[in-house]
């Protein structure tokens, strides 16, 4: 764990009284043991430290503690699902957290539009039951989609296993409300698709992670509710073959394809060791296994799953697979994919990357990332899943076997340096869905065109000409 050393909390009781009035004292949270749960994330990476959580119920309530921050120079943390992975939500020196998650009402469901309107407190499964419940569905989907919450996901620009198919979050948000630094309400919530009336300034929020604004409300897009969805595990040799498997699905699904997941045979073997629940999804172990769904419009999703299949059968690439045959076992197919990654905790100390490289690079950059980390520390797992579809590809490394943890993790930057070097080789990114929070701060400055940096900079000066808004959390 990374204990950031803060000195203590300047603000005074005065101070955190006049805060406290804005929500109330039964939404302003000052016990220790109350407050505890806000200040570590999911990972343990990070132990933040705060005197005060403030829980608002309106946008209204955010805009006079964001008024009052401005006035006596606070710095703020927003807070959602206290989902992410990256240390973004975390207030490391004694900041006032600001937790949405009061604000979780749906605001409308608009079926014509295809259009829904949540506050930013929505928990992600709710947003997606709601749009169900209207006969159409919202497709962001994540493992984590039973606590995190709408402004999280936007915050973060999220991706998840339908990105293939969907886009990341930045392409699910119609419009946004969106609290400032200094307390003005930004009324941008709208379901047209068509509005070129100047700047784009909804896309400024989404991905910012609360250091531009605090999004407090959002229009979200929903689609039509497939009339058919199959599911299928297939046995495969290499990455190579399951780039191969992806062009023949594309070409004869193609936008019925909704997710192409890629697991090693390590990730099944954890998977099932850590819960005895989920089962492997066939007898024989085989290298690599690609998890994939279509979801068409027509009852054709069947015919159009087993001809891919049975066209990758043909070609040699597949080498079995196994169809889901009823809702229960697509189930379990999909809680073995989301059990792969707590399922490595088990085995001791990881080294986590999120990254993305172009699609057709993936086993090239599997190899070389491989056999470099092995070099570096001998003994060392790769344990390399994601979304192949899209690129994106979740390379983390497990300590060898009976080695010291916390040695290991202090290996960290190492391996960081070493696998972000062969990203870049391939033109890929370091962050391809969890964001830049504080862990990848310090390496931005690396990667990013130092024009567009510079840019990031000037937007950041304009908007929070304090640095109030979850200081020290991207640049």
């Amino acid at each position: 764990m990374n204990i950031v050393q803060t000195p203590p909390s300047t603000l005074s009781p005065e101070l955190l009284a006049r805060f406290a009035a804005i929500v109330g004292e039964k939404y302003a949270v000052t016990d220790p043991h109350e407050v505890a749960p806000y200040l570590v994330e999911e990972r343990n990476l990070y132990q933040g430290r705060s005197p005060l959580v403030l829980r608002p119920g309106s946008t209204e309530e955010v805009s006079a503690i964001c008024k009052l921050a401005t006035e006596t120079k606070t710095a703020i943390v927003p807070q959602g699902g206290n989902t992410g992975l990256v240390g973004g939500q975390t207030p490391h020196h004694g900041e006032v957290v600001v937790s949405l998650r009061r604000l979780d009402k749906i605001r409308s469901v608009d079926t014509k539009s295809n259009a829904m309107t949540v506050e930013a407190g929505v928990i992600l499964a709710n947003a997606q039951q709601a749009a169900v419940n209207a006969d159409r569905i919202f497709p962001l989907s994540l493992g984590s989609e039973g606590s995190c919450t709408i402004g999280g996901n936007l915050s973060t620009n999220a991706g998840g296993i339908a990105a293939l198919a969907y886009g990341v979050a930045r392409d699910l948000v119609l419009g946004l409300e969106v609290v400032l630094a200094d307390g003005r309400i930004m009324h941008g919530l709208s379901s047209l698709k068509k509005d070129n009336t100047g700047y784009d300034l909804r896309d400024l929020f989404v991905g910012a992670e609360g250091t531009l604004g605090i999004i407090t409300a959002a229009t979200l897009k929903m689609f039509p509710k497939p009339r058919s969805v199959e599911t299928a595990f297939a046995a495969i040799e290499s990455p190579e073959d399951a780039l191969k498997l992806l062009d023949t699905s594309r070409n004869t699904a193609a936008g019925a394809l909704t997710s192409f997941e890629l697991l090693p045979q390590i990730a099944i073997d954890w998977a099932v060791n850590y819960n005895s629940s989920v089962r492997a999804p066939m007898t024989g172990p085989y290298p690599w296994y690609v998890l994939m769904e279509i979801s068409s419009p027509r009852d054709d999703a069947r015919d159009t799953i087993e001809a891919i299949l049975a066209q990758g059968m043909e070609d040699g690439i597949v080498l079995d697979a196994v169809l889901a045959a009823n809702l229960d076992q697509r189930n379990g197919f999909w809680k073995l994919r989301e059990i792969v990654s707590p399922a490595q905790k088990p085995e001791g100390g990881s080294i986590k990357h999120d990254v993305s490289v172009p699609v057709a690079a993936v086993p090239d950059f599997l190899i070389e990332a491989d056999a470099a980390v092995t070099n570096l520390i001998p003994g060392a797992r790769p344990f390399a899943f994601g979304h192949l579809g899209d690129g994106n590809i979740h390379y983390n490394i497990s300590q060898p076997v009976g080695a010291d943890t916390a040695g290991f993790l202090a290996r960290w930057h190492d391996v960081n340096d070493l696998v972000h070097g062969i990203v870049a080789k391939h033109g890929g990114s370091i962050s391809a869905e969890h964001g830049i929070g504080i862990l990848k701060r310090e390496e931005l400055p690396h990667v990013k065109d130092p024009v567009a940096l510079a840019i990031m900079r000037s937007i950041k000066a304009n908007l929070d000409p304090l640095n109030i808004m979850n200081p020290g959390k991207v640049l």
